[in-house]
């Protein structure tokens, strides 16, 4: 027979048994160990691995370095940073801002010499699977599946119901869990996250699953960049997963699996992981998305940018879904957030996604106010004190789904002169996203004396290059600078010429 990796197979499929307890991963993985062992035996030294928005590598190595107090090596390949771990630090990996996915490596060759020919290189990627460390690496997963566990079980106890897994898209690690492994969800039916303790949740996980057997599925994910390889992604996939189940002897699905394992090759640089999240980080704060929601880890970089401080008035003047507010609220809670959109719908979704974060933080018995405000509005016509904000920060519009390119060349002078009004002279900043680099210079060039460019990260947004430009408000006094009095005529002169047009008409 064949599995779904394309390679013959005698075993299609193995039940391995569960004792009370333990997670069994395959022959690298001790029989007898068990749940409470990966999180209570010998410490283990790994390397995590994590994908970050392409242009915040530093900021992401930054909060690292302040969160764990380890170095983080930044990858050849954009979008990534390595770091060292102990595994009793684990569960602090979560909790960083700034990565989208994360995943502990299991082994990385800095200078992988790939064979000319695709078959022998291929032929390769199958030896090189039974010569891998993997021990310590599906330690780390057990012990980090054992996160998911609790977490999976309190989503069952609150009630939540939907589609059976069958028919969801995308189901997680904990669904799959969820669905072979049978939850004690009855007697808990109206319990918040906080009031099911730990142990509890581990003993009963224990005892339901005892009768059972579990069936270890995985899938193997390739992404690979470079213009010098004999061979294509799914190439490798295909016959590195098909070694990978024939050395374990798990089932292959490429859905509903417990282990993704990954093969990052980017030129000579290859890395093989085990995927430690199964959505992405980046959607943690968003219930109601538009057309261009950023990503909370992209917003995390911005906000790191400016360095929000105590008691500041941060504005968000074109907020979309408000997810730059949302994150600053939530992470530097002793700032004060406006946002505001003149789109009715963006609006909405804005109170919409904060009520959603409010209403999750009451559920799980924590304070659920948060320092935030959302106002309809025009944006170049605020209805707010001149000097009255100490940052702006905002994702401007880029001209491809939301607006034109043709509008910018209107739009982004007048933002910018409005912003220049309300905020601070000398300590006020703004840090602004934009795809149409060549329209924001000339205007940030027409605002020369309201506006300095402090600093340039390029990042990479849905595809497109795009910018996020830090600029720091000049000690200039609004109203009084050579490029405000020419802006404030042209606008007289242009209302003037619509008035005259209105009274021909």
């Amino acid at each position: 027979s064949f599995d779904k990796y394309g390679k013959t197979s005698s075993v299609d499929s193995v039940n391995v048994c569960l004792q009370p307890g333990p997670d069994t991963v395959g022959p690298s993985s001790s029989s007898s160990s068990t749940d409470n062992d990966a999180t209570t035996g010998d410490i283990i030294s790994v390397t995590i691995g994590a994908t970050v928005p392409t242009g915040f590598e530093h900021t992401a190595a930054e909060e690292v370095k302040e969160k764990i107090g380890v170095d983080a090596r930044i990858s050849k390949d954009r979008g990534r940073i390595y770091f060292p771990i102990t595994t009793d630090k684990l569960f602090q990996v979560h909790l960083l801002r700034s990565v989208d996915n994360l995943f502990v490596v299991v082994e990385e060759y800095d200078n992988y010499q790939f064979k000319e020919s695709k078959e022998e290189t291929l032929m390769e990627l199958q030896e090189l699977a039974s010569k891998l460390p993997w021990t310590n690496a599906l330690e780390v997963w057990k012990l980090n599946r054992t996160f998911k566990k609790k977490k999976g079980y309190r989503k069952g106890g609150n009630g939540t119901k939907g589609k059976p897994k069958s028919e969801a898209a995308g189901a997680t690690v904990a669904d799959t869990e969820q669905q072979e492994l049978p939850q004690a969800t009855s007697t808990v039916e109206n319990q918040t996250e906080e009031s099911v303790p730990e142990a509890e949740s581990d003993t009963q996980d224990s005892v339901e699953a005892a009768p059972r057997a579990i069936l270890i599925k995985f899938r193997v994910t390739c992404n690979r960049a470079g213009d010098k390889h004999s061979f294509s992604s799914n190439e490798a996939a295909r016959d590195f997963g098909g070694a990978v189940q024939e050395f374990f002897q798990w089932k292959a699905d490429m859905t509903k699996f417990d282990i993704e394992v990954l093969l990052n090759i980017h030129n000579v640089e290859v890395v093989i992981g085990i995927a430690l999240t199964e959505e992405s980080l980046h959607r943690r704060n968003i219930s109601h998305f538009g057309p261009t929601t950023l990503r909370s880890t992209l917003c995390y970089g911005m906000l790191r940018l400016c360095k929000p401080q105590p008691s500041d008035i941060i504005l968000d003047p074109m907020c979309g879904t408000g997810a730059i507010p949302l994150e600053g609220a939530i992470e530097f809670n002793s700032s004060f957030y406006i946002a505001g959109d003149n789109y009715d719908m963006a609006v909405n979704r804005t109170v919409n996604n904060i009520c959603h974060i409010q209403k999750r933080r009451a559920d799980k018995g924590s304070i659920s106010g948060l320092p935030i405000d959302t106002v309809r509005w025009d944006l170049c016509s605020l209805p707010m004190r001149t000097s009255s904000v100490d940052i702006i920060i905002t994702d401007m519009p880029f001209g491809k789904r939301m607006g034109s390119r043709k509008k910018n060349w209107d739009l982004y002078p007048s933002c910018l002169r409005e912003m220049a009004r309300v905020c601070r002279p000398g300590s006020g900043k703004a840090v602004l996203l934009t795809q149409d680099k060549k329209c924001f210079s000339k205007a940030i060039s027409r605002m020369g004396g309201l506006w300095r460019k402090l600093h340039t990260v390029w990042v990479n947004v849905g595809g497109l290059h795009a910018g996020v430009y830090l600029l720091k408000r000049t000690e200039a006094v609004f109203g009084q600078t050579p490029e405000d009095v020419y802006e404030s005529r042209e606008v007289v002169s242009a209302r003037g010429d619509e008035k005259a047009d209105k009274e021909i008409s």
